[in-house]
């Protein structure tokens, strides 16, 4: 009777991350319906985005990292509005008030995404390319086969060459059921302890920190950001870059002297690949820069954009 207990109660354990994340609320129509903006039917399900900045001009389109939503833009999608850039953001499918899709999260996956969406949008002509984090990944792809269609390529603390996201995210990286369990189980807790080391820091969207931890409540966020850690971020771009900077299409990279998450180190792996990419560091920064540092953003990236 005692293994028998014993048994059930480690079956138990096992079981509540994956119960837990069972009776958290679906994305759905209930849940949209105070959000901004607008929606998308895409292929693979329902994208929420909006418009901001100016009603006329040049199209800017902004892709968000990993785990925070769209709304990391509104700093310096304000930015872009009075330099005359009407501008883009949308939240990656897994994220904000976008669907959850099953399956892999590779580059395949969100440039689908992105592509689609342009395609609904009816941005036919070229516009600028932004991305940050895991975000900057994604726009790197998307530029490497799409250089054409671009006027030019906005990278901030973009992943691609590397990332020090933690042990975790290293075992989560591997996959598998055990890589699933844990991620469920010691993910919501480490993430929220992030966030709140950034709650004393300025930010250009008032009550990021809650926003933040506000994903973790619906059902979808946590294997999302798991599936695009063995994917997406997981993935290295140096080919990519290398087409990017055969196509002669203007780059601009944007890091933090202070980001420990992706490390300084990808200036210069990024420098030997296209050395026509011209590079920015804002001290002081660290992974949070696009809201903890938009004004340093935004005038680092001001002479390119008035181009």
């Amino acid at each position: 009777m005692i293994w028998l207990g014993f048994l059930i109660l480690v079956g138990l354990l096992i079981a509540a991350p994956f119960l837990r994340e069972a009776m958290k609320p679906v994305m759905n129509d209930r849940l949209r319906k105070h959000a901004p903006g607008d929606f998308a039917h895409l292929s693979r399900g329902i994208t929420h985005y909006r418009w901001l900045g100016a009603t006329r001009g040049p199209v800017a389109v902004c892709v968000h990292g990993l785990t925070t939503p769209s709304f990391v833009w509104q700093g310096i999608a304000a930015g872009l509005g009075k330099l005359g850039y009407r501008v883009l953001v949308y939240d990656l499918y897994g994220r904000g008030y976008s669907d959850r899709p099953d399956g892999p999260q590779d580059s395949a996956f969100f440039i689908n995404q992105l592509e689609e969406l342009l395609e609904d949008q009816g941005i036919t002509g070229d516009f600028t390319l932004l991305g940050y984090s895991m975000g900057g990944a994604i726009a790197t792809a998307f530029a490497a086969l799409h250089p054409e269609r671009l006027r030019a390529l906005i990278l901030i603390a973009p992943a691609g060459f590397g990332h020090d996201l933690g042990p975790l995210a290293e075992r989560v990286a591997r996959g598998g059921w055990f890589a699933q369990w844990l991620m469920l189980a010691g993910f919501p807790r480490s993430f929220r302890k992030g966030c709140e080391a950034e709650r004393h820091l300025p930010s250009s969207v008032p009550g990021i920190v809650d926003l933040q931890q506000a994903q973790l409540r619906t059902r979808g966020f946590v294997p999302a950001v798991a599936r695009s850690i063995s994917g997406m971020v997981s993935e290295d771009l140096t080919e990519e870059h290398a087409d990017i900077a055969e196509s002669r299409l203007p780059v601009l990279a944007i890091w933090g002297r202070e980001d420990t998450v992706i490390p300084l180190r990808s200036m210069a792996r990024l420098a030997e690949v296209n050395r026509n990419a011209r590079q920015e560091v804002i001290e002081g920064a660290g992974h949070g820069l696009t809201y903890t540092h938009a004004d340093a953003v935004l005038t680092a990236l001001r002479d390119l954009m008035r181009d």
